[in-house]
């Protein structure tokens, strides 16, 4: 089979061996895959696939079990030809990937697979952070920032289909206009606007912020949990901008708030699995009812990884990128 391995820092079309599937794991015909900037990461090196995993990229694709092991059959409600959607440690730049059956997942009534493959990771990101390590509830105010991320699209969206109010920051009135279909109900210029002044004006005006899921974190971290909510969640995810802030260590004491750094990599399998059923429970019968709709950016053909992860270098999507791997 084709997939996609890093040499040099650019990914580069390679023959390897088709996979076969192990204990518990099914083999997946990969028809579409999602981008995520971990991908990027991993493709300089600084992220590499857990253990286990293939050594290419990939956290999430879409396309039908191709084959299945004696446990797996006999441990889930899937069989060979159905349309799933999976997450992943790695390895989803390929035309075949095996996955766990607990990480495995339907795919959602009327969505295509390239829409399906936008959902494993940042669905089970925003997910995650959201309501597992935020306890995020109906009527709370949430800050993302980042609004034009692909993960903010989902996360946003997410958010207000659950009753939240939300607050999200981005560079320019441009891009504010671009993601006003996401709903939320703040928008922060982040390039004329200091985002603790905004966070502190809402925390005057009754609205503080319950629950933070930051990629960017930077001095604004430090800067704005102080006027967070009583008991809130500030849960770094990445520090895209900055690896240092200043907190200040009295409101965190008085507010009994609470910062929490959390990663959806390094979760375990058993962890994984138990966090996809809920979120199939709760959040696929939103996206089969419309509620939450899929930001699928644009469409690159699977020849065309480099080109797909530069967009995201570049910060030119608001929504996901997406390769497709075959049209059958």
């Amino acid at each position: 089979m084709k997939a996609m391995l890093v040499k040099n820092e650019k990914l580069v079309m390679s023959e390897v061996e088709t996979p076969s599937p192990k204990s518990g794991e099914v083999l997946i015909k990969v028809h579409a895959i999602g981008i995520n900037r971990a991908d990027l990461l991993q493709r300089k090196g600084t992220y590499p696939s857990p253990k286990g995993w293939p050594e290419w990229p990939g956290l999430e694709v879409a396309g039908v079990i191709a084959e299945m092991s004696n446990e797996a059959i006999d441990g889930a409600n899937f069989k060979i030809g159905d349309k799933v959607c999976a997450l992943l440690g790695g390895g989803g730049y390929a035309e075949y990937v095996c996955a766990p059956v607990g990480m495995v997942m339907p795919m959602p009534k009327n969505l295509s697979f390239e829409e399906a493959s936008a959902l494993p990771e940042a669905y089970a990101t925003s997910y995650l952070n959201l309501f597992f390590e935020g306890k995020l509830q109906k009527g709370q105010t949430a800050f993302i920032p980042a609004g034009a991320s692909g993960l903010a699209s989902v996360a946003i969206p997410m958010a207000k289909a659950f009753g939240a109010r939300v607050i999200t920051s981005v560079l320019s009135d441009e891009i504010a206009k671009k993601i006003e279909p996401l709903g939320a109900d703040v928008i922060i210029n982040s390039s004329r606007e200091d985002v603790s002044s905004v966070l502190q004006c809402e925390e005057e005006n009754g609205n503080p912020v319950n629950v933070s899921m930051d990629c960017l974190c930077g001095e604004t971290l430090g800067k704005s949990m102080p006027y967070m909510a009583e008991g809130g969640y500030w849960i770094v995810i990445s520090t895209l901008a900055g690896t240092e802030s200043k907190v200040l260590l009295r409101p965190l004491l008085t507010k009994g708030l609470h910062l929490v750094g959390s990663m959806l990599r390094k979760r375990s399998s058993e962890y994984k699995s138990m966090l996809l059923t809920e979120l199939v429970e709760k959040v696929w019968p939103k996206l089969e009812s419309g509620e939450i709709q899929p930001s699928v950016y644009k469409i690159l053909p699977f020849e065309q990884a480099n080109e797909a992860q530069d967009i995201l270098e570049r910060g030119e999507n608001i929504g996901k990128v997406v390769l497709r791997v075959c049209n059958e």
